[in-house]
């Protein structure tokens, strides 16, 4: 039921609703409810929910079901029209009814007055014989009820005199006949009986040739080339009294006529096939069956079939594929196309085929099944598997994946031909095929693949195409880092070599398959492309390489866990089960080399050794490195989330297999982390050597100036030491940081770092002494580094450590009354290079720190200060 009204926009006068016969004809139907929903129509939607001190308004509700009774009225009208429509046409069909069960009446009352009279008839020939056994009614009774029992009797005996007449009249054909074979070595009585033509003749011809070879075997060994035991004095041959032995080879003469007779038996097939007379089929097969099991008229059959005739005359023809397709079948970047027209084309007919012939088949043949079973044999391994491997050549001639993605699509097409073919059910339809023909078209789908699927030909192939394409994408970043690399020292020479092996074996791999002779020159385009490389750049040394080459990129990472993921796809679909967990192990294998070890792990190394040969520089160092971290951890999270929920869930069948691929991929994943552990701890002390670096360069003076730099001092924020470290800090080293790590992660290097700073400062404003005026320029110093501290991702501990540097600020400017104020929350213990339980770390300022920051007051000889360090 449809309501108008509805929409962006409300009409002026809307439409009411409408209704046809089929709204009304549900069982679920309830006139309540019908009613209810054109009373919910008629109300305004501002006013179903809104406040409810509207007046109510029946005038909807009036036109609304005023518009439905009118509806209905048409419905009702149009109803009735049918159903004197069906009436008219009911008594029609009674009409009828009754003058066909008065024809029948009169026929039935016909049969059984024939039947009276035939069983009169019987009645009154026995009533004839009663004269010769007794009188009366009663014998007349018994004459008139045996009378049709003899007739039965009679009539057996006449059909079983009858058989034996046939019976001698065929053992005196066949004596003749046999008498003719080895007298004059033919068969004329057969042949004449031949001549006359029509399937009968035939097959009785059939029939008696075979008794004859029967014969033969018994009384004519030595043509089949058996020992006759020679001819004894009585006359007796192989047991035969008064045998002689034939004058002709019967053997030969018999299987001449059989052949002959199995000729005309075809021809004859072949004409009634072209008739479409299938019972005439039927006959000529079941005698064919006797002479070779129905191989001949199998074969013929098969063979002959137009189907066949024309394919054998297309199968020269080329793939029809254009080039431009051939091009994207061989880009991994591409989405793979269909399978091949020509060969879709070939499948396609296979089905209609298939479906038209399984019909005729089973009319044709009282062994239809197993005809059957000889046609999807010859259509799969003479037709489709031809074609098909004329798709794969020149599959082959494009690329390793272009051959991997047609023999995919291919086995994809022709499994969905198998299935349709098995639920048609062919000679069963419309009930799914038979057990016997559906294993025979699994056993040709598997035959067709076996030799591309055979051991572990298909993932190697697969494998080595992935592997392909990796060492394409990744050979810039490879070359690169190849050139970068220098001879490793120190404890991580072990690793760092074991990474360069990677490196110049996946390189070499690249430039080794590029100069390969087998190397088509469309695969060969394709690996350029996909490495960025002219068609002119093979030679290694005199390819450049930028910066921008030996970075990371998620979208790599990407494009090489979609092209893992179409391969597994293929592999899932055209391997075994059973075989799944060891294919995705390799698969596995490869990219944790690829990705995880030649890819993230070189890049890892890279920042490493650009971080560690920055950790005692005399210049400000360069952290452009850091933001490199954030495409490793992207990658490696990729790669995990894809192996885990893919790789190693179809591994799940064999649990050895899928516990070994957890432990590779656990351990490449904590090889990732500790390396970027290893960059980010580094990196901390690059920071903090810098800024202790910097701190040594504070001037003696900078916090006890004289009274002639105080014009000088107004205009001067902080000292030209603390505004170098917190640009350092907050445009270097925080800004970058953040742009390679993140959340937690980033929260523990802020704060690891800004403790550092913050011993470091504590250690620092230790040593320089401090007047009145100083004492501003410490405060504003003091205040610099703890914004600079504060906008960085803290914990709410160190936040409260970092605060501590306020409160040191102030002990250079606040009075003695002051100091002795803030001297009693002071903390115990004592402060040891920053290192101890308090100095430096801890919550509140200790004894010993607020000692020797009040010590270096210019003023704190004076009483005042004295008296509160006394105090302590």
């Amino acid at each position: 039921m449809e309501r108008g009204g509805s929409g962006s926009s409300r009409a002026l006068f809307p439409k009411g609703p409408s209704f046809t016969l089929s709204d009304f004809s549900s069982k679920d139907f309830i006139v309540r409810d019908f009613v209810d929903s054109l009373a919910e129509t008629a109300v305004p939607a501002n006013r179903r929910s809104g406040p409810s001190n509207y007046a109510f308004d029946p005038k909807p509700l009036i036109r609304t079901f005023e518009n439905a009774l009118s509806q209905l009225g048409a419905l009702s009208e149009e109803l009735q029209e049918k159903e004197s429509e069906l009436l008219s046409q009911v008594r029609r069909a009674e009409i009828q009814h009754d003058q066909t069960l008065d024809t029948l009446g009169r026929k039935l009352d016909q049969s059984m007055a024939q039947f009276e009279a035939l069983d009169l008839t019987l009645n009154n020939s026995g009533s004839a014989d009663s004269s010769f056994g007794g009188n009366g009614m009663s014998s007349y009774n018994g004459r008139a009820d045996g009378g049709g029992n003899i007739a039965v009797q009679i009539g057996e005996k006449l059909e079983e005199l009858d058989r034996k007449r046939r019976k001698a009249q065929d053992a005196n054909f066949l004596i003749q006949c046999w008498s003719e074979v080895t007298d004059s070595g033919q068969l004329t009585s057969l042949e004449e009986i031949q001549r006359q033509g029509g399937a009968e003749n035939k097959i009785r011809c059939a029939v008696i040739a075979r008794q004859l070879m029967r014969i033969s075997q018994r009384l004519d060994p030595a043509s089949w080339g058996q020992q006759t035991n020679g001819l004894r004095a009585n006359g007796v041959t192989n047991g035969v009294v008064g045998a002689s032995r034939p004058k002709h080879n019967t053997r030969e003469v018999l299987e001449k006529f059989s052949e002959l007779l199995e000729q005309d038996l075809l021809k004859q097939f072949n004409n009634s096939y072209r008739k479409q007379n299938f019972d005439d089929m039927m006959e000529c097969a079941k005698v064919l069956h006797d002479f070779n099991s129905g191989a001949s008229v199998i074969a013929a059959f098969v063979n002959q079939h137009q189907f066949f005739i024309d394919r054998d005359q297309l199968i020269t023809d080329e793939v029809t594929t254009d080039g431009e397709t051939w091009d994207q079948l061989a880009d991994p970047d591409s989405d793979p196309p269909a399978v091949e027209p020509s060969l879709q084309s070939l499948v396609d007919e296979v089905k209609i085929v298939m479906q038209e012939e399984s019909f005729i088949i089973k009319r044709a043949f009282p062994y239809y099944e197993k005809v059957l079973v000889k046609f999807i044999q010859r259509v799969f391994q003479q037709s489709i598997q031809q074609r098909l491997e004329m798709v794969l050549d020149k599959a082959t001639t494009i690329s390793s994946l272009a051959f991997l993605r047609s023999l995919h699509a291919s086995r994809s097409y022709i499994s969905a031909l198998v299935e349709d073919l098995k639920t048609h059910g062919l000679t069963e339809h419309p009930e799914p095929c038979s057990s016997q023909i559906a294993q025979t078209l699994d056993q040709q789908l598997e035959e067709l693949f076996v030799p591309y699927l055979v051991g572990n030909s298909y993932i190697d192939r697969e494998r080595r195409s992935l592997e392909e394409m990796y060492n394409s994408l990744l050979f810039k970043f490879t070359l690169y880092h190849s050139r970068r690399k220098k001879a490793p020292t120190g404890f991580m020479a072990a690793i760092a070599q074991q990474g360069s092996q990677l490196l110049s074996t996946a390189k070499d791999a690249y430039v080794e398959r590029l100069e390969s002779s087998e190397l088509t020159p469309t695969q060969k385009s394709i690996m350029l492309r996909v490495a960025g490389l002219q068609d002119n750049s093979s030679n290694k040394n005199d390819i450049e390489v930028s910066e921008e080459d030996g970075i990371l990129s998620v979208a790599y990472a990407k494009r090489m866990i979609i092209w893992l993921a179409e391969s597994v796809r293929r592999t899932l679909e055209m391997g075994s089960a059973s075989e799944t967990p060891k294919d995705v192990n390799i698969l596995l294998n490869l990219v944790l080399t690829s990705m995880g070890q030649v890819y993230v792990e070189t890049a890892l190394d890279a920042a490493l050794d650009t971080a560690t040969s920055q950790e005692n520089v005399k210049t400000e160092p360069d952290l452009s490195y850091l933001p490199h971290i954030r495409p490793a951890v992207t990658t490696t999270n990729i790669m995990s989330r894809f192996i885990a929920t893919v790789l190693i869930r179809l591994a799940e069948s064999n649990t050895t297999v899928r516990r070994s691929m957890e432990a590779q991929t656990k351990m490449a994943i904590e090889a990732t982390e500790k390396k970027t552990n290893a960059v980010m701890k580094s990196t901390m002390d690059v920071a903090v050597n810098w800024v202790t670096r910097t701190l040594t360069q504070q001037k003696k003076l900078d916090f006890r100036p004289k009274d002639d730099d105080l014009e000088g001092l107004v205009d001067s924020l902080q000292t030209p030491t603390c505004q170098a470290i917190c640009t350092f800090l907050s445009s270097k080293v925080a800004a970058l940081s953040a742009q390679a790590i993140d959340g937690h992660n980033l929260e523990m290097f802020s704060s690891e770092l800004a403790l550092a700073v913050h011993r470091l400062l504590f250690e620092h404003l230790k040593k320089f002494p401090v007047n009145a005026t100083g004492g501003l320029m410490v405060t504003k110093d003091i205040a610099k580094y703890v914004s600079t501290m504060k906008e960085w991702p803290l914990t709410k501990e160190v936040e409260q450590i970092v605060e501590l540097l306020t409160e040191v600020g102030y002990l250079f400017i606040i009075g003695p009354e002051a100091l002795r104020e803030r001297s009693r929350n002071l903390a115990g213990g004592t402060a040891v290079g920053g290192k101890s339980g308090g100095g430096g770390v801890g919550k509140k300022l200790h004894k010993a720190d607020f000692k020797a920051f009040v010590q270096r007051r210019e003023d704190a000889s004076s009483v005042g200060i004295q008296s509160v360090l006394a105090g302590l």
